[in-house]
This record gives structure tokens, C-alpha cells and sequence, in this order.
């Protein structure tokens, strides 16, 4: 599949969908024009790498919510256990 960031062509391999290939490269190219016009004399690739660490940063920020959120939600379903029926707990009833 081809996509265009800041006006060159790419042609990409890959097993994902083309509406998500081409929200990627969107974003990409959205994020370096972002940078660029923040710098009247920023050069395009100083600005895929300052847009390659921004995108980067907003991934390592977002895996850390996910693995906050999940041990929240462990530690919720941790706390409800209890106060289920014994049925419902998913515990081994044999084992006690």
C-alpha cells in the first residue's frame, strides 16, 4: 500500500488494514507538519525524529495507564470476591 507524508510517496508492507496503515502515516505526517510549524527553520528530518519521540512518548504514556488501569481492575475484582456467593467466587470448593 502507498502512502504520502510530507509529499513522499511510501509504499508499505503490512498485514493491517488500509484504514489503518493510512491513520498511521495521517498521523505521522500530521504530527511532523505540527512540529515543522512550530520552527520556521527546523529541517523535515530533525522533525520526524522530534515526532518520532513525541509519538513515542504519547505510546510508553498510554501502556502505563493500561497497566495502572489494569491493576485497578485486579485489585477491584480482588476486593469484590468476597462478597460474592461461593458459587459465584471461582474459587475450587473441593480444595477446602
Amino acid at each position: 500500500m502507498k502512502v504520502r507524508i510530507m509529499g513522499e510517496e511510501y509504499t508499505l508492507r503490512t498485514e493491517a488494514s488500509q484504514e489503518h496503515t493510512k491513520a498511521v502515516a495521517d498521523h505521522v505526517d500530521k504530527t511532523i507538519k505540527a512540529i515543522l510549524n512550530g520552527s520556521a527553520t527546523m529541517e523535515t528530518q530533525k522533525a520526524a525524529i522530534l515526532a518520532a519521540l513525541q509519538i513515542t512518548d504519547d505510546l510508553f504514556r498510554e501502556r502505563m495507564a493500561m497497566e495502572e488501569l489494569t491493576a485497578d481492575i485486579k485489585q477491584l475484582a480482588a476486593d469484590i470476591r468476597p462478597l460474592l456467593p461461593p458459587a459465584k467466587r471461582g474459587e475450587d470448593l473441593g480444595a477446602a
